[in-house]
């Protein structure tokens, strides 16, 4: 993956959560929001890709995003709901959104393995950063104790993504755009 990519994708994700400093944690409800956005965001950079390739791995990939991380925003809507919170849109979570609007009009360009191999390298560098995240900042921060336990209970998913994206991208050739 190229160097410049994997760096816009931490930066989209790290330098936003280093603004709340020590003394200035993200909230409950700023957590929730950031939580939802990074699903949504790879959400639709998987619909794109199912849509997009001719891969059959890669297509099974996209699916399992899709999937998998609209299981978690369904989880994290019925924990708000349930504790009474709205969603705080904040600098990470704009972030996000702005890094996930950037890379699919990125993807939106590309065909083929080309294509194929700019999402999968984005879902590496995007999973890591995620998982960077959550261990550094977001489940740190977090106060209510369930919200706290649902971070941690999916935390094993995005390792198996990054895994699996990985996997896939050696398959494609040392992939990335």
């Amino acid at each position: 993956m190229n160097t410049t990519v994997r760096l816009s994708v931490i930066a989209a994700i790290l330098i936003p959560l280093a603004a709340f400093g020590e003394a200035a944690k993200p909230t409950d409800a700023q957590i929730a929001a950031i939580v939802v956005t990074a699903n949504q965001v790879d959400i639709d950079a998987g619909t794109l890709a199912n849509a997009r390739t001719k891969s059959a791995d890669v297509k099974q990939f996209a699916q399992l995003m899709i999937t998998d991380h609209g299981g978690v925003n369904q989880a994290a809507g019925k924990l708000v709901t349930k504790l009474g919170v709205t969603p705080q849109p904040n600098a990470t979570s704009e972030s996000l959104q702005r890094g996930g609007d950037d890379n699919l009009a990125k993807l939106k360009k590309l065909g083929g393995v080309e294509f194929d191999r700019a999402y999968v390298g984005h879902e590496v560098a995007y999973h890591q950063s995620v998982l960077d995240a959550l261990d550094n900042v977001l489940i740190p921060s977090a106060q209510n104790d369930e919200l706290k336990a649902l971070l941690v209970k999916v935390r094993p998913a995005f390792v198996e993504h990054l895994d699996h994206a990985k996997h896939l991208q050696t398959e494609l050739g040392n992939g990335g755009a």
